[in-house]
């Protein structure tokens, strides 16, 4: 008997308008901020289908955009057939449902959503990790909270889309037992999310206890974050060319030049105007990087919104007090500029790595660099260890790097980098260089520190 033919119903791509609003006081042009909202849209899984903007000095209380602007906006929508219009900037819960009561006249279930829900539709379709997942619904949670219209049924559905959804209108009542769902399933999300901070923390001690060298990677959106730490440390970590593929930190071994190890933490990307309710939620994954000795500051060199990048790296950082952390600028994705551009970035910002996670052009640089860095939180010691204090012979094993270890007669001689914190415990064992053994026997093979690390997604 013959099969049935089969029919894949395809599922319909969104039509989208984007809307911004120019008031002067960004560093960004308004048409680069609206390319950006594009480039969010379309990972997210629509297709833009026209962009309008306006400039006005403070947005309209009721709309946000001007009455005229509205009007526009409408027309547009009947004429594309669009099926949701972006704001580029957060909209107050009054604001939206304005602009949806006026919108829908042109298509009754088309959608208004500002850059907030947006952003929040793409975590919640990246995010792999049980920690990834629920740090995305603690601040969907916290961004629906205040836009809560009566919407019983979508609640109890258990779909809470962003701030994306219909609003019923059952009165003030169900209002507030909507409400009290949601600040309940606020609450217990966080109780599960600090059972998964203790973990993570547990982690964080253990490689603080160990005195090995910290890097934190953070830098935009899409700059090569985890190109750059699966060059370095052959992780199999996912890289896409999309923003926000990867959200969850991962934590990989990196060997020194000088034999030494450090431990490299990729973390989530930065974007102009993130949400506070993401920095709220993602605090625990930035906390890797302010637990750092160094972070590299990854930065698209390709791009030609890279000065903004990196100031809107820069804010997220002071956010969260990571900015006196000492910083190396990475200018990555160097293949896909020519030479002039390449020296002209090189004279503006001294001190900077130019390289390609792809190629590995101008990683060696790189590594020198990591290791001049690691050098300087840590003392190069040279240390004659009595046999009696064998407990600081294990401790040099655990926490510092041991570069050359022999016995003497009188006791173990050893070269370690010594991180800062523990050099005043090796000070009094210290020895001159004429001190130093050559003749003596050797040791059998060092066994290298085997620092446990999770090779998973932290």
């Amino acid at each position: 008997m013959a099969k049935e033919p089969m029919f894949v119903t395809e599922q319909k791509i969104e039509k989208a308008i984007l809307v911004g609003v120019d008031r002067g006081i960004s560093d960004w042009e308004i048409d680069e901020s609206l390319a950006e909202l594009g480039r969010l849209v379309s990972t997210a899984g629509a297709d833009v289908v026209s962009a309008v903007s306006q400039r006005m000095k403070s947005p309209n209380p009721r709309t946000f955009i001007g009455k005229g602007k509205v009007e526009e906006v409408l027309e547009l929508a009947r004429a594309l057939e669009a099926d949701i219009v972006v704001f580029d900037d957060e909209l107050s819960p009054s604001q939206q449902s304005n602009l949806e009561r006026e919108l829908g006249k042109a298509k009754s279930d088309i959608k208004v959503i500002d850059r907030t829900a947006l952003i929040l539709d793409i975590f919640a379709l990246h995010a792999t990790t049980r920690e990834g997942r629920l740090q995305v619904r603690l601040a969907q949670n916290q961004y629906l909270l205040p836009r809560l219209r009566g919407m019983w049924a979508h609640l109890a559905a258990g779909r809470m889309g962003g701030g994306v959804g219909s609003r019923f209108g059952e009165g003030e009542s169900q209002l507030e037992v909507d409400r009290r769902m949601v600040r309940n399933r606020i609450s217990s999300i966080r109780q599960e999310l600090k059972k998964l901070q203790a973990d993570r923390a547990t982690q964080r001690a253990a490689r603080l206890d160990s005195g090995i060298f910290k890097i934190a990677i953070a830098g935009y959106t899409n700059a090569g974050k985890s190109t750059l730490l699966n060059y370095l440390t052959d992780a199999d970590v996912l890289a896409y060319d999309q923003l926000f593929a990867t959200l969850d930190s991962t934590t990989r071994r990196l060997s020194l030049p000088d034999g030494g190890d450090a431990t490299l933490t990729d973390t989530v990307g930065f974007i102009q105007k993130l949400p506070t309710t993401l920095v709220e939620a993602f605090r625990s994954t930035l906390d890797e990087i302010t637990q750092a000795d160094l972070v590299l500051h990854i930065v698209d060199a390709s791009s030609e919104q890279r000065v903004e990048q990196m100031r809107a790296v820069q804010e997220v950082l002071e956010q969260i007090d990571a900015h006196q952390i000492p910083q190396i600028i990475v200018f990555n994705k160097i293949d896909l500029l020519d030479e002039v551009v390449c020296a002209a970035l090189a004279r503006a910002n001294p001190g900077s790595q130019l390289v390609s996670a792809v190629t590995g052009e101008g990683m060696e640089g790189l590594l020198e660099h990591i290791q001049t860095a690691a050098n300087a939180s840590s003392k190069l010691m040279e240390v004659l260890l009595p046999f009696d204090r064998g407990q600081l012979v294990n401790l040099a094993h655990q926490r510092t790097t041991v570069v050359s270890q022999r016995y003497l007669e009188t006791g173990t001689w050893m070269q370690i980098r010594v991180p800062l914190l523990l050099v005043a415990q090796f000070d009094p064992y210290l020895v001159s260089d004429s001190l130093a053994p050559d003749t003596e026997r050797d040791l059998e093979p060092d066994t290298e520190l085997d620092l446990e690390l999770d090779e998973s997604d932290c």
